[in-house]
This record gives C-alpha cells, sequence and structure tokens, in this order.
C-alpha cells in the first residue's frame, strides 16, 4: 500500500510542477529543424502542429500548467555555438528552450486550438522585440548637451502626453481607435506599435497597459531618432471609419494633409509597395497635438 501512495503522490506533485513549450510556428522554420537528425520525425509542419497540440492538451487534463514560446531555429543556432552545445539533441534544445521562457515572451495555454494560440504568441513576441528594441535606442540618446535633461525619459514623457491627447480629442462614446506608430530604421524592418482603444457608451476609455507601453515607447524613438516616423489613426463609429494621422520630426507632431495620410495608409510599411483603398474610408487631415 505504501508503495501505491507514494505512487499516487507523484502524480499529485507532478502538478505542481509547471513547464514550457516551444513551438516552430511556420512551415520555414519547421523545415530548418528537420535537418537535424535527432529532431522528431513528422509528415509535415500540419502534422508536427496537430502533435503539439495534443501534447498540450495531455499536459492541460492532468491538471499542469503550460506556458508556450516560440521556436527559433536561427537563435537556436547561435545559442548552441555560443554555449558549445551539439544542436542536435533533444538536450541542447531543452536548454534552449528553457532559455526562452526565462528570457524571452510566452503565453499560457488554456486549451484553445494552436491555431488560434500561434497568432496572439507570434505578435506577443513581436511586440516584446519591438520594446526592447525602442528601449535600446531611447537608452542610447543620453543627456541633453544643453540642459542635460536625459533625452530618452524626456522623449517617452511626450510620448504619453501625444497618446492621452490624442485619446482627448478623439475620444466620443462608442468608438473604436486603432493606432499604428511607425519608425523607419536604416536598413531594416521599421519599427512597428499598434494600440488598440475602446471608448464605451459611458465614456470610459478600455485600452491594453502592455500595448500602451510599447506603442508609447515606439513613438517616444520616433521623436528622437533622425528619420521621421508617423502615427495613424483609424476611427471606428457605428459603421463610419474615418483616418487621419501625424508626422514625427524634431520632437513634434505635425499634422498629416488628407493626402499625405492616404499615402501612408495606402503603402506596405515593409515593401513600399502601394495598397489599394478600402472602400468607405475617409481619409482626412489630423488636428494640431500639442506635446506641451
Amino acid at each position: 500500500m505504501a508503495h501505491h501512495g507514494k505512487g499516487r503522490d507523484r502524480r499529485l506533485l507532478s502538478r505542481e510542477v509547471t513547464g514550457t513549450v516551444a513551438v516552430l510556428a511556420d512551415e520555414r522554420d519547421f523545415a530548418a529543424m528537420r535537418r537535424y537528425a535527432s529532431f522528431p520525425l513528422f509528415d509535415d509542419h500540419a502534422a508536427y502542429l496537430r502533435q503539439m497540440e495534443r501534447l498540450l492538451r495531455t499536459r492541460t487534463a492532468r491538471g499542469t500548467h503550460t506556458s508556450v514560446a516560440l521556436f527559433d531555429p536561427v537563435r537556436y543556432e547561435e545559442f548552441c555555438a555560443e554555449e558549445r552545445l551539439d544542436p542536435d539533441t533533444p538536450a541542447s534544445r531543452n536548454r534552449y528552450t528553457a532559455e526562452v521562457a526565462a528570457a524571452g515572451t510566452t503565453v499560457a495555454y488554456e486549451g484553445e486550438p494552436i491555431r488560434r494560440l500561434l497568432p496572439r504568441l507570434v505578435n506577443e513576441t513581436a511586440q516584446q522585440a519591438t520594446w526592447e528594441y525602442a528601449s535600446d535606442l531611447l537608452a542610447r540618446t543620453g543627456d541633453c548637451t544643453s540642459c542635460g535633461e536625459d533625452v530618452g525619459q524626456a522623449a517617452f514623457a511626450r510620448a504619453t502626453r501625444a497618446l492621452r491627447r490624442i485619446v482627448e480629442a478623439f475620444g466620443g462614446w462608442s468608438r473604436h481607435h486603432h493606432l499604428v506608430c511607425t519608425v523607419p530604421r536604416p536598413g531594416g524592418v521599421p519599427l512597428v506599435g499598434v494600440l488598440d482603444i475602446d471608448v464605451d457608451a459611458c465614456g470610459t476609455v478600455e485600452v491594453g497597459e502592455a500595448d500602451a507601453l510599447v506603442f508609447c515607447t515606439v513613438v517616444a524613438a520616433g521623436l528622437t531618432v533622425e528619420h521621421s516616423g508617423a502615427i495613424v489613426l483609424r476611427t471606428l463609429t457605428g459603421g463610419a471609419e474615418t483616418v487621419c494621422g501625424w508626422g514625427m520630426a524634431d520632437g513634434a507632431l505635425r499634422p498629416l494633409t488628407e493626402g499625405e495620410v492616404f499615402a501612408a495608409y495606402c503603402t506596405d510599411i515593409v515593401t513600399g509597395e502601394p495598397v489599394p483603398p478600402e472602400q468607405g474610408v475617409v481619409y482626412r487631415e489630423a488636428p494640431e497635438i500639442d506635446l506641451e
């Protein structure tokens, strides 16, 4: 009887242990890992995701809390090189997953289909990377040579002021606002901060704190770098949609004209190619936003 009791205790104790599962989000990453002989064999990426979902559901059924992270084959290879590990072993993959869990972005698995989980995980991972890059950029701005003020902190204060005044100018009741701040990076993918704001029938503003932090950090970066960025605001009221925006330069916001906001909203931020305008969307000039 004592033996059976210990087995039961071990099962109960296992419920107290949390864990992280790292997932290959797309077919390209899956193909990159298939070159390792020790990587489990799957017919294709879809079959791999089905097995990962079964694993996650099994852990949940046992009462085990599981977080999910992205498995990046490129960073994995770099990690193994830095740590002098053989990348073609399960032990190395486990160590990398533990590293990602400790320092990267994870989301809690709550029983949803994995194809619904992945977009959220990819988005949060991208937001975290954006915040880290923008924060590092602000940290490297140093102090103002004339007044000694921390340039990064001052820019972040102006960015939060900008967000507050945009909400004040476009608040209203029963509205949804979608803000996108884009800051060019020379030779790289632009920094992009995205923020959704909802205003209910009582005028209460609802906004995600984490998303607002990322957004304001990107805006702050745009207010400090030499290359100008832009903020575009899309507002939905009932069935009507309007779009306006501001350019960022010299630490200030400049209202975009109707033509400028049309060009900004109808251009792919990565490729620079034109995007067809949406029907029913009105483009208009934005109001002045004072950051002082």
